[in-house]
């Protein structure tokens, strides 16, 4: 990847990056997520990164449909995003952080606990979600905190502090 920005990001985010010469703003297709993460069908919920700080920042993108298997029953009649699916995509997100620093060690980064989460608005088939997260902190290569926020159409959907560690073989 390299830092020029493409015709396909957002005029904000070619802004940003011409301020801060670190971010890259070239699109990081699925095919590269799932090459770092270790989700797949149904737990894959990040399609695309559109920008990161390597080992700092991400923003990826969620595009929500009425396909997803827990629609099915949460809920039949009015069908609504969970809560915890969209912190989900916020920890994949900040997966992505964590495998772009260099000397960590490899192995699976689980949820350690989450902190100040809140849901603002509702999450619907046909919303595409903006997923921001930035690092917080990083001890003892172990354990990290991520800072996440999900946002729609400009507002903001739910964010919190996302805990991770590194898990025992």
């Amino acid at each position: 990847m390299t830092s020029t920005s493409t015709a396909t990001t957002s005029d904000a985010a070619n802004e940003a990056a011409a301020d801060a010469p670190n971010i890259i703003t070239d699109i990081m297709p699925v095919e590269t997520i799932r090459g770092l993460l270790p989700h797949r069908y149904p737990f894959a919920l990040v399609d695309r990164i559109i920008e990161q700080v390597p080992g700092k920042s991400a923003t990826g993108i969620k595009n929500v449909t009425v396909n997803e298997p827990h629609f099915q029953g949460h809920f039949p009649e009015k069908p609504l995003m969970p809560g915890v699916l969209i912190i989900e995509a916020l920890a994949q997100v900040g997966g992505i952080i964590v495998t772009q620093i260099p000397d960590l060690p490899k192995g699976l980064f689980v949820f350690a606990g989450i902190d100040k989460v809140r849901f603002r608005r509702p999450v619907v088939p046909g919303d595409q979600i903006i997923l921001k997260a930035e690092l917080l902190s990083i001890k003892r290569k172990r354990f990290g905190k991520v800072n996440g926020e999900a946002f729609v159409d400009g507002k903001l959907v739910a964010g919190g502090e996302l805990m991770f560690s590194l898990m025992d073989n």
